[in-house]
């Protein structure tokens, strides 16, 4: 199976409404009078960080990415649940894990460790408390709305690339990335959909204009560049940038800066309309596992 098969046969077993179908972020569960929302991050050695990046820098990572999926719903953490497979430099990671920690402000709650003689596979569940109900979707985006980005795209490849080839640029935006929860948090309650850009731009603006049943007509150019100008359209679908994509009726006076890289429109041929062609199918928009 792939990714998207084995999503899909899942969603059979996940009927709780908080599940959100398997079609968010996070879950969001209504517990008394408050609502939490539950996230969940992998990172597996070769996969999601090269062997020049270290074990303290995939430990903040792996807490920033969980977060990250927080400030897309507009999140305060509450804490996160570490899941770690015993190896090499334990000793890097857990310095990692405490910068993040207090960078971020978030308590290590618990979590499972385990020896494997495979790859190094971590994983990370990050808990919040909405701070506006209701908590943001993917599927709210309604036509007319605007279509935003809130950070840039880019610099994540650059990093990555100056990580592993060498060269002159910052590799913090890939090995130390800072997940939006202040900005999350100030624009749930003027957003229709938000989520956070992990898989590349093109490919989550796919994703979410698919999960409310409308299209979106974006303009490549508008779209905040932390690259050269000449890798715009790598950078377009490279992802790891941490960004929040959002959609807001026209006119919201916004309580952040954030760029109009869009609009919202009716379903049409193609969930994704790009420099006014429409796409025709998501194979080549960002990274899938």
């Amino acid at each position: 199976m792939n990714e998207l098969d084995f999503i899909a046969a899942l969603r059979a077993l996940a009927n709780s409404e908080s599940a959100r179908g398997l079609a968010d972020d996070a879950a969001v569960l209504k517990l008394g009078n408050e609502t939490l929302v539950l996230t969940k991050d992998m990172m597996v050695e070769s996969v999601h960080w090269p062997r020049e990046q270290s074990l303290a820098d995939v430990a903040w990572k792996l807490v920033a990415v969980n977060l990250s999926d927080l400030a897309a719903k507009g999140a305060e953490p509450l804490g996160v649940l570490l899941g770690y497979s015993l190896g090499a430099n334990d000793a890097a990671f857990l310095k990692g894990l405490e910068a993040a920690l207090i960078a971020f402000d978030v308590p290590l709650l618990g979590g499972d460790t385990v020896k494997s003689d495979g790859p190094s596979t971590f994983s990370l569940t990050a808990l919040g408390r909405a701070t506006h109900i209701p908590v943001p979707s993917r599927s709210g985006a309604q036509p007319g709305d605007g279509v935003f980005l809130c950070g840039a795209i880019g610099g994540a490849m650059m990093g990555f690339e100056a990580l592993t080839q060498g060269g002159d640029a910052d590799t913090a935006p890939f090995t130390r990335p800072a997940p939006l929860l202040v900005q999350g948090r100030a624009l749930a309650p003027h957003v229709s959909a938000m989520m956070d850009v992990s898989d590349g731009l093109l490919l989550d603006a796919w994703r979410m204009a698919e999960a409310s049943s409308v299209s979106f007509s974006l303009d490549s150019a508008a779209v905040p560049l932390a690259a050269p100008e000449t890798r715009r359209a790598d950078a377009l679908r490279w992802g790891d940038d941490y960004a929040l994509l959002f959609t807001a009726p026209d006119g919201t006076d916004l309580p952040i800066d954030a760029a109009r890289i869009g609009a919202v429109a009716q379903r049409g041929a193609a969930p994704v309309i790009l420099d006014g062609t429409a796409v025709s199918d998501s194979d080549k928009l960002g990274y899938r596992h």
